[in-house]
């Protein structure tokens, strides 16, 4: 559960990063605006693992001899492109309204392909699905909210860092899968 617990932590860190960046863009916040923004991101880190998780059970017997090194890999390239990522935030466009509906589904879309990509390992790893699921799409869901008023205060203070960490915690979560292994072994 920690682990999933982590996990949940380092997806989020996409859709938080977007989210204080949404917050910085606002004038007028309203919680509403914070609420649909925040459900959005949840919705989709939920329903992404679950995607990937179906996704992997058609090829989990193809590759079960090298499944946690899959594991770790996705899990170090996709924690190593938040981290190369945030470093390039400043660059972002800035004038793009994130609570249009078309922007929304595009920005969930674009921070919920890693969670596919947890599905997917957690699919060859033989894990149930629906509690981390539901515990990603959460956390996600509570940090987004906090996130856009973080931004809306704030301002860019914290969002380069924030990505970093996430990336940082998923590599640590692949080099964990790949201990775990050679221990089993």
């Amino acid at each position: 559960m920690i682990t999933i617990l982590f996990i949940a932590f380092g997806l989020a860190m996409d859709a938080l990063a977007v989210s204080i960046t949404s917050g910085i863009t606002i004038k007028d916040l309203r919680t509403s605006n914070a609420l649909t923004i925040a459900l959005f991101f949840g919705s989709f880190q939920a329903f992404m693992p679950v995607m990937g998780w179906l996704a992997g059970l058609g090829a989990r017997e193809f590759i079960t001899g090298i499944d946690h090194w899959i594991a770790f890999g996705l899990l170090s390239l996709i924690g190593g492109k938040m981290i190369f990522e945030s470093t390039r935030i400043g660059s972002k466009e800035k004038e793009i309204d994130p609570l249009n509906i078309y922007v929304l589904l595009i920005l969930a879309i674009a921070t919920s392909i890693d969670a596919l990509a947890v599905g997917l390992s957690l699919s060859f790893l033989k894990m149930a699905i629906v509690i981390p699921a539901i515990i990603i799409g959460t956390v996600t869901f509570s940090l987004s909210f906090i996130g856009v008023f973080v931004g809306n205060i704030s301002g860019h203070f914290f969002e380069n860092n924030i990505e970093i960490i996430g990336g940082l915690i998923l590599i640590g979560i692949g080099i964990k899968i790949l201990i775990e292994h050679a221990v089993m072994v």
